[in-house]
């Protein structure tokens, strides 16, 4: 039996938290259950957790999904999901390294050779966008994700609607007929102006429009979704199968899912099998560190609708790390013509650099959410 002897959790920069696991014959498994500005609150749910995990044995990553998910009276949410995410990604890679195989391959086995991934790319006027998208492009992007916005005000004016239109156009005329561009309402806009925006880009063909209402409006998502050609896409505070039902019935077009939040590998397979069912495409989240980003792949390459994958490589906000510094071998997180080819490394398929890993743990970070307010001072969403 290959037996849980150790759990440990490291607070690296610019904003992530690591897990890491040892059995008794000494495989070590990584993680990463980062929930952005709420880190700190994660890392003590992975220490208690942690109590479930201690002597038993490593290779039984459902049992132990089932236990951490539901052996306690409240369930669910945010800090709970991303400290079993972690764990969760842990397991298979101790699993991958046991067996001598990339996790895809316990997964079933690859059904493509290389994923698609794309940057985000920021810039609140149009020139600062093309400049963004030309740097992304020239670094071999196919695909990018932009900020519809900053602050919206709840039923926008002209101007903040023009405004929208016009960062989205000069990212099509950057990107011409063959590369795409996603754009991100990050919850920011109101049903009504989400309704308002969504047909005025409809001539720049977006690959898809992402969470378009904050998640506890979930239910008004369809409204959307009927009111625009363009693919809609919402999931990455979204935690389970059973969040992710209603906006599956409602007609959205692209799942996203994000394994450090949604119970990991474990989860996330499930979430794309019942995407598949209803004609859905799976694009999950990931603005995170090297390890989430090779969870993510793992996944791909065993999942049939798997549209394509975000990565944060050279995004503006890593600052102190970048996603490459904890990789002792950069080359299988690279990508060719817009692509990450097939990882075949055992486990999650990268190898971490444990010695930068600790040494950034003593630097810790404290990453925080900005706070974005209207002009009479009352809150607006971020």
């Amino acid at each position: 039996m290959t037996t849980i002897a150790r759990v440990e959790t490291f607070l690296v920069a610019p904003r992530w938290l690591f897990v890491r696991v040892e059995t008794d014959d000494g495989i070590v498994g990584w993680g990463e259950a980062t929930c952005e500005g709420r880190s700190e609150t994660v890392r003590t749910a992975v220490e208690q957790l942690s109590e479930l995990l201690i002597g038993r044995d490593a290779l039984r990553i459902e049992d132990h999904w089932q236990v951490l998910t539901k052996a306690s009276f409240y369930r669910g949410g945010p800090i709970l999901a991303s400290a079993v995410s972690g764990l969760d990604q842990a397991l298979w890679d101790i699993a991958g390294k046991r067996y001598g195989a990339p996790v895809h391959q316990l997964l079933g086995g690859p059904v493509r050779d290389r994923i698609r991934v794309y940057g985000w790319v920021g810039g609140d006027e149009p020139d600062e966008v093309r400049d963004q998208i030309a740097g992304r492009v020239e670094a071999g992007l196919t695909a990018v994700k932009m900020n519809a916005s900053g602050r919206m005000s709840p039923l926008a004016s002209v101007a903040e609607l023009d405004a929208v239109v016009r960062r989205v156009a000069a990212a099509r005329e950057v990107l011409g007929e063959h590369r795409d561009v996603a754009v991100d309402f990050h919850g920011r806009f109101t049903l009504a102006n989400a309704r308002r925006v969504a047909p005025l880009l409809e001539p720049y063909r977006p690959l898809f429009l992402e969470e378009p209402v904050v998640p506890e409006n979930s239910h008004l998502i369809g409204e959307l979704v009927r009111a625009t050609t363009t693919p809609v896409s919402t999931g990455e505070r979204l935690y389970s199968r059973q969040e992710f039902l209603p906006v599956l019935q409602a007609g959205i077009a692209v799942a996203q899912p994000d394994l450090a939040h949604a119970g990991g590998i474990t989860e996330v397979r499930k979430i794309a099998a019942l995407a598949e069912v209803y004609d859905v495409q799976l694009a999950p989240h990931c603005p995170l560190g090297p390890i989430a980003l090779a969870a993510c792949l793992q996944v791909g390459f065993a999942t049939p609708n798997y549209l394509i994958q975000e990565q944060s490589i050279g995004i503006h906000y890593n600052l102190g790390a970048e996603v490459l510094d904890y990789c002792v071998d950069q080359q299988p997180l690279s990508f060719v013509d817009g692509y990450v080819q097939r990882l075949t490394a055992p486990g999650l398929g990268i190898e971490i650099d444990e010695q930068a890993v600790r040494a950034a743990d003593k630097r810790g970070h404290a990453w925080r959410s900005p706070t974005f307010r209207h002009p009479d001072g009352a809150y607006a969403e971020w």
